[in-house]
């Protein structure tokens, strides 16, 4: 008798090779993976709806990104072990801010909003503006754009020029530059209506393994009082959990 072979079933290798393929890109179309995975259209759409139903990826303005349920896929063993991962953290996060929460990193020079945790009470920020063009008018670009030197901020900004969203928006880049270098080191960054009207948030810098990263939260405007205390208190949290590995970020 022949050696048996394991059953290899083509709808899991199918959805790992789409995964594989956004994670890649960072954010790439359904038509566009279609034609990198040869996988027929109809079946891309099929995979990636439930990708997205299982909150293995996320689609944002016809695109398709990594989603909240990833970072599962990395842990060991059933349980979420003594590290919380990234999903689980910012659910953490949201539920004691009461606010919904980001986290975003630089990755090949661009400002990724990796994941968020919102809830029908807190909900996020509607991205009506790319968020990768957009760093110099929220807080969790801004908060990483003041993590790069001098010279990273200017070479960034020539590519994602300053742009007016808002009447609140910084006016230009020489304005976005001073307000960057008074930036302290580990300091909350805060705006105000800068990216949304009705909208103030705040971002926490944080260091994983030399990656340059944020976490945020938005509150509606009516909330303004709450944002500097809010905003130390999650600096207060991220401090905690980095001094005691309480959680790994993936970025």
């Amino acid at each position: 008798m022949a050696p048996s072979t394991p059953t290899l079933i083509g709808s899991v290798r199918r959805a790992l090779v789409l995964l594989e393929a956004v994670a890649e890109h960072g954010e790439i179309t359904a038509k566009r993976l279609s034609r990198e995975t040869r996988l027929p259209l109809p079946t891309t759409y099929h995979l990636l709806r439930t990708l997205v139903h299982d909150g293995y990826l996320r689609r944002e303005r016809g695109t398709f990104r990594l989603g909240p349920a990833v970072p599962r896929l990395s842990g060991r063993g059933p349980g979420p072990g003594p590290a919380l991962r990234l999903a689980e953290w910012l659910g953490v996060l949201r539920d004691e801010l009461g606010a919904p929460v980001y986290y975003a990193h630089l990755a090949d020079g661009e400002v990724r909003v990796v994941a968020s945790a919102e809830s029908p009470e807190h909900r996020a920020v509607e991205e009506w503006a790319d968020f990768r063009t957009s760093a110099h008018a929220h807080a969790l670009g801004q908060c990483l754009l003041a993590q790069l030197s001098p010279e990273d901020r200017r070479t960034y900004l020539a590519r994602r020029p300053v742009v007016r969203l808002t009447p609140r928006t910084v006016r230009d880049e020489e304005g976005l530059l001073r307000r960057l270098a008074g930036v302290r080191r580990g300091a909350p960054v805060l705006e105000r209506e800068e990216y949304a009207l009705g909208t103030v948030c705040a971002a926490v810098p944080i260091t994983v393994g030399g990656v340059h990263s944020a976490v945020g939260f938005s509150l509606p405007v009516e909330e303004r009082a709450r944002l500097d205390p809010t905003a130390e208190l999650l600096r207060e949290r991220l401090e905690r959990a980095l001094s005691t590995h309480a959680f790994t970020m993936l970025g």
